[in-house]
């Protein structure tokens, strides 16, 4: 197995027990007094390149990022450097992730909020919702084509966008582009764990012009940034390259004052 399908194995044995200590309609209840959500796809349009600054503790395949992880300050610190959105990992057993993380950043965050966890049940939109995501990330690889769909239309009856993450071009056939919005193409390959910036690119040149478009993981520098910018990449996810810096939302500064100086941004 690799190990999204492990991940994935894991949430569909954890959600009973989390169905069970809290119900959908308690979900439901929480959600009836909630402001309407943020607009987490204009948020990603724009005269520049956009970016997804990520939340995130633990990779499996790197382990531990970052020992001090108070998710308040480092939120406040990415919309002090420029994010155009933030990414709130929120698994457990793998990436040490919390609802409760999301939830004690949108009391504060201005920026539209993207819950990333391994959604396969529409309970967890729910969750996402009652909790403070604006948008939620769909994995269209572990997910039916039909399964896909009946999450996008249930989150979008919640007010939730939705980041539709691939990882290879005959994935693209499983997608129904009238409903599509944000497509996210991972760098990574899921079996050696290899990144090649080059695979955004290459499955981007068959999606409709109307898709946002954002590439996602192994990205850290000014240069490769810009190329994608230059290629019609709308916006950027990174979180391993932040996550490692003594200061992420300086770090975010940093590399958009880079790009500011090829010209890419006002």
């Amino acid at each position: 197995m690799t190990i999204l399908e492990q991940i994935v194995e894991n949430t569909r044995q954890t959600l009973p027990g989390r169905k069970a200590k809290y119900s959908r309609r308690n979900l439901e209840e929480t959600i009836r007094g909630l402001p309407e959500t943020r607009d987490f796809t204009a948020a990603l349009r724009g005269t520049m390149l956009a970016f997804i600054t990520e939340l995130k503790k633990t990779s499996p395949s790197k382990g531990v990022l970052r020992d001090e992880f108070e998710v308040e300050t480092l939120a406040s610190a990415y919309e002090r450097g420029g994010a155009s959105a933030i990414s709130i990992l929120t698994e457990e057993d793998f990436f040490q992730g919390s609802l409760h993380h999301l939830q004690h950043v949108r009391k504060q965050a201005r920026v539209p909020l993207l819950r990333k966890d391994f959604i396969v049940d529409p309970y967890q939109l729910y969750e996402a919702r009652a909790y403070g995501a604006d948008a939620v990330l769909l994995i269209a690889r572990m997910l039916e084509a039909c399964e896909l769909r009946d999450l996008m239309q249930e989150a979008e009856a919640l007010g939730l966008a939705c980041l539709v993450e691939v990882y290879e071009e005959r994935e693209l056939d499983q997608l129904d582009f009238d409903l599509v919005r944000i497509l996210g193409v991972n760098n990574r390959n899921l079996e050696t764990f290899a990144v090649d910036i080059g695979n955004s690119l290459r499955v981007f040149r068959h999606c409709p012009k109307h898709v946002v478009r954002v590439s996602e993981s192994g990205l850290s520098r000014a240069a490769e940034l810009v190329h994608l910018w230059h290629q019609g990449v709308d916006a950027v996810l990174i979180g391993e390259a932040f996550m490692r810096a003594s200061d992420p939302g300086q770090a975010l500064a940093c590399i958009r004052k880079e790009m500011q100086e090829e010209s890419v941004l006002p």
